[in-house]
């Protein structure tokens, strides 16, 4: 069986995955995607360290990745599935959270861990796609969701 572009698994640096989403430091949460299977799955990868910000507050002397942080990460690997399906790099389009669902939180993450964002389509018609998320760290479920998000195109210029 030869690889089509819609079957040959591909993957996104930081410097890609900037072209694709608008997210910057302190909110850009991936550091690269890999295993992309266009239009079907993606696994995100963030490097939990000591120096993200929110560790400063939560909590102090003993730094817990906040659970609504964890979903945004699957949200933006499933931002660059869609991107690399659809063929949005360069292109200024924004994929916006519509939905969460069934989310359920069941292991701390800190400083150190892997943090891997396991996300499926579960439907992409058109604007609004359907995904199921895992976050995981040494294999193990530490964070899951259904979300749905929205594809914008650029705003024009305004006319005035």
């Amino acid at each position: 069986m030869t690889d089509t572009p819609e079957t040959k698994v591909q993957s996104a640096d930081i410097s890609e995955i900037q072209r694709m989403i608008p997210h910057r430091y302190p909110f850009l949460l991936i550091d690269k995607v890999q295993d992309i299977v266009l239009n079907e799955s993606a696994v995100g990868i963030k490097m939990v360290t000591v120096n993200e910000p929110h560790f400063t507050g939560h909590f102090p002397g003993h730094p817990v990745m906040p659970g609504v942080l964890i979903v945004e990460a699957m949200a933006q690997t499933a931002a660059v599935l869609v991107s690399k399906t659809l063929d949005l790099i360069d292109t200024g389009v924004l994929v916006y959270f519509m939905t969460l669902d069934k989310t359920k939180f069941r292991q701390r993450v800190g400083p150190g861990d892997v943090l891997e964002l396991h996300v499926s389509v579960i439907r992409g018609r058109g604007k609004i796609w359907k995904f199921w998320g895992e976050g995981k760290v040494d294999g193990k479920v530490v964070a899951e969701a259904e979300f749905s998000a929205m594809i914008v195109p650029p705003e024009e210029p305004s006319k005035g």
